[in-house]
């Protein structure tokens, strides 16, 4: 995100190329197509003095350093210098392009804070009075016909017109564009700021969960599965099985602050646990990606989140289907996740705010916490209706080298 005394560097740069090629063609035009007796050697050392220092801002715009408000209040001042220097030897107060001191007070004053804008204003009325006090004389050309002021205000009122529409626009473009991002920011901010309480959170409730879990897992052991009906031993079975599932979720969130635990989880793995969970819901499959393929512990996260988001909204709508569609494309993993719930709302901000949601029940932590994933492993999500009914939310990471292909399932 440039600064806004970075964009008026630029805009001047730019400005100061096309300064560089008008003045030579007047130049030309003047001494050769109407026979005026300018002084050459000094209006030609002016247009390579801006356009040596503009080379030089060139190679200064090739370093990713924003430029300070006093680097740009500089660059101002030179095309101010200039701008007097060739007005002075072209008729002083009778150029009919004197205006064009205008324009660096009306590009500062957008783009840099007060005291600089005052400041070159101030620069840009002491160039002008120095052109009047040292102007020379515009002489008469060869065709006393033609009046040449009158022409040359025509030219400039146009030229300032066309400068000022299209760099004020441009800057003003800029400066919406540096709110957005600023806007976006400060929602990135609340949501990463919730997410960190909410992680807190979750550790002191995953120690209180431990010691419940453990004693259910002892209660379940005790229960003689064969001295049971079919019906129930099944349930059985399902309930120890959904038990060992929170004990390891409970135990996972210790996990990243553990040097020595694995970084990467098969895919197969997390899909199964999920549909263990959602059992009710039907999760259609398709893509290149197959279930030995193991995957950043984010992105298994993300999946689930994701998964549960849609599930939500599929049976919401009274429907129990998702499908999920996993390509890699050039190093990319590339997934879709479609629910046949109500539309997308198109109103709703880009960035989720944790705990605000659209269901009845939700803390808003699915997305939130999507988003913030994507982030992390470098990636993009964005959320879109579906043909149908319900809503495709397509996302795009790089596959890390931890995540090779074809690794064994364990």
């Amino acid at each position: 995100m440039q600064s806004p005394a970075t964009t008026l560097v630029r805009t001047l740069y730019t400005l100061r190329w096309v300064a560089v090629g008008a003045q030579s063609v007047t130049i030309l035009l003047a001494g050769h197509g109407l026979g005026l007796a300018l002084p050459a050697w000094p209006l030609w050392a002016g247009v390579a003095l801006l356009a040596g220092f503009n080379l030089l801002v060139g190679l200064r715009l090739r370093s990713s350093r924003d430029a300070a408000p006093a680097e740009a209040f500089a660059h101002g001042l030179v095309d101010t210098a200039v701008l007097a220097w060739l007005v002075a030897w072209t008729g002083g107060i009778a150029n009919p392009f004197a205006s064009l001191f205008l324009l660096p007070i009306a590009l500062t004053a957008l783009a840099l804070p007060v005291q600089w804008a005052v400041a070159t204003a101030l620069a840009c009325v002491a160039g002008y009075l120095l052109a009047v006090a040292f102007g020379q004389p515009l002489p008469h050309g060869h065709d006393d016909s033609l009046d040449l002021h009158f022409v040359g205000m025509a030219v400039n009122f146009l030229v300032s017109v066309a400068l000022v529409v299209y760099f004020l626009t441009r800057l003003v473009a800029a400066r919406d564009q540096r709110e957005q991002e600023l806007s976006a920011l400060r929602e990135r901010f609340a949501r990463n700021e919730g997410i960190l309480a909410l992680a807190t959170h979750a550790a002191s409730v995953a120690h209180e969960l431990n010691t419940p879990l453990g004693t259910m897992t002892l209660l379940l052991d005790d229960l003689d599965p064969q001295a049971r009906p079919d019906d129930a031993a099944a349930d059985v079975a399902t309930l120890r099985r959904l038990v060992d599932i929170c004990r390891d979720r409970v135990r996972s969130l210790a996990d990243p602050a553990d040097p020595a635990a694995p970084t990467t989880v098969d895919l197969g793995r997390v899909l199964e646990h999920w549909q263990l969970v959602r059992p009710a819901v039907s999760l259609q499959r398709s893509g290149n990606v197959d279930g030995d393929r193991r995957i950043d512990r984010s992105l298994g996260h993300l999946l689930l989140a994701l998964l549960n988001n849609a599930a939500d909204a599929s049976e919401g709508n009274g429907r129990s289907r998702v499908d999920l569609d996993l390509q890699t494309r050039n190093g990319m993993l590339i997934g879709e996740i479609r629910d046949y719930g109500p539309a997308f709302d198109g109103e709703a901000s880009f960035l989720p705010v944790l705990f605000r949601s659209t269901k009845p029940d939700g803390l808003g932590v699915g997305l939130a916490l999507s988003h913030a994933a994507v982030e992390q492993l470098g990636g993009d999500l964005h959320i879109e209706d579906a043909e149908g009914g319900g809503a495709r939310v397509r996302f795009r990471v790089p596959m890390t080298p931890d995540a090779p292909t074809g690794a064994p399932r364990r």
